[in-house]
């Protein structure tokens, strides 16, 4: 069987990198909220979405120990070059979800979304998905009740 290489895995990032992306949140199940849950390899959506966000920047970032960018999996710098990982970055408004509490997390490439929304929207509730595209990464977290004072980040790095 053939090894996909670096240099295939890079190309496979700027691929993922060139579409358009959304980071979706959802409620999940209050039940894991006492029990850390495994993420299923197969899942194709959030248990129970309550909206996603365009996701406007995408960077090629590469491994490093003293790097400025700092996640849960390690340390990185910005690369100028193709590199298998990529960083994404999100903020959500203060009106986004305002009192959910948010379980699990996603990425989705090619989403749709109807096309009679006011140009420039950013933040989708699930009625305005016209097609949910393709789950590229979840991750359940710990429980963020969100308020409409609060205005949520996140910084993830996907790595092919």
């Amino acid at each position: 069987m053939a090894t996909l290489t670096h240099s295939g895995r890079a190309a496979l990032a700027a691929a993922l990198a060139s579409q358009t992306l959304h980071f979706a949140w959802g409620i999940g199940q209050a039940a894991w909220d006492d029990k850390p849950v495994p993420e299923p390899i197969d899942a194709t959506a959030l248990v129970s979405e309550v909206g996603r966000r365009l996701i406007t920047e995408v960077r090629f970032v590469t491994e490093d120990p003293a790097g400025e960018i700092v996640v849960p999996t390690g340390r990185y710098r910005i690369s100028n070059d193709p590199t298998r990982h990529l960083l994404l970055r999100i903020a959500f408004e203060f009106g986004d979800a305002p009192a959910s509490v948010i379980r699990e997390v996603a990425v989705f490439a090619g989403s749709k979304t109807q096309p009679d929304l006011p140009a420039g929207q950013r933040y989708f509730t699930p009625d305005q998905i016209a097609a949910p595209g393709i789950l590229v990464a979840l991750e359940r977290i710990t429980p963020i009740h969100r308020s409409p004072a609060t205005r949520e980040t996140f910084e993830h790095v996907i790595s092919l």
